[in-house]
């Protein structure tokens, strides 16, 4: 497509050291500006089908979508919405699916901008310079509480019960997908992750990962999840790394 920069981008998934499996999804497409990462969640059945399901429904109905950001928007949610259709009728197809769900994160750049869009807590981070900037918050318990004043930032980094989430995809009949456009930059990386990384990393130590290799994608996919092991691995880790190496007009 004419209207997408020149992209680098990276990824990897990993199992971690407390699962017994790995229910993350995440795919990439430079030539097309999409990337896309799905935490199925744990706890319920068959989150990795829900999460596969989620990918494969998205990256058709995204990849095409046109640089006007209003028809970006629009496109978006109804793509997000027809993949929460299919995973409630998968899920109710049969008793071993019922319950199963997943979080979500897309990136989708265009000309000079990328939409971004959110469900749950999967995150997206952007790297300007030596500036690490949160992109998303958290469709979490914990967030609410911050956002009203009852729970300082730092309170709910140290909290027990921080994957309590609000919004999902196969849950409800409705998903509400939060959107959001920004300027990008020659030189931008941005960063896409399950909680499975920045649960277990702190931001300046994603900072300082994504700084020291910030020539090499590969090699800071690498390190991110290997970081995220060393620190216990609690959860599947998933990151996608984007590099802006161009824009177009």
């Amino acid at each position: 497509m004419d209207s997408v920069p020149t992209l680098q981008m990276s990824g990897r998934t990993d199992v971690g050291c407390a699962r017994e499996h790995n229910e993350d999804q995440i795919a990439w497409d430079a030539s097309a500006g999409l990337a896309l990462l799905a935490d199925g969640m744990g706890g319920h059945n068959a989150g990795e089908v829900a999460s596969a399901l989620a990918i494969s429904v998205l990256h058709p109905l995204l990849r095409d979508l046109p640089a006007d950001t209003l028809e970006q928007e629009v496109g978006m949610q109804n793509a997000v919405a027809d993949a929460n259709k299919e995973i409630l009728h998968k899920a109710a197809s049969d008793v071993i699916f019922n319950g199963m769900g997943t979080t979500l994160a897309l990136a989708l750049f265009r000309g000079k901008g990328v939409m971004i869009g959110h469900v749950g807590d999967s995150r997206v981070y952007r790297l300007r310079g030596e500036q690490l900037t949160q992109l998303t918050a958290d469709h979490s318990l914990l967030q609410e509480l911050v956002a009203s004043g009852f729970m300082t930032a730092d309170e709910a980094a140290h909290a027990v019960n921080k994957n309590v989430i609000t919004r999902a995809l196969g849950i409800e009949p409705n998903v509400d997908v939060e959107v959001h456009h920004h300027e990008i930059e020659p030189g931008d990386i941005y960063l896409l992750c399950s909680d499975g990384l920045n649960d277990m990393v702190t931001d300046n130590s994603i900072a300082k990962l994504l700084m020291d290799n910030r020539d090499n994608l590969d090699v800071a996919a690498d390190a991110l999840v290997a970081e995220a092991n060393r620190c216990g691995g609690n959860d599947n880790i998933s990151v996608i790394l984007v590099r802006v190496v161009a824009l177009k007009e």
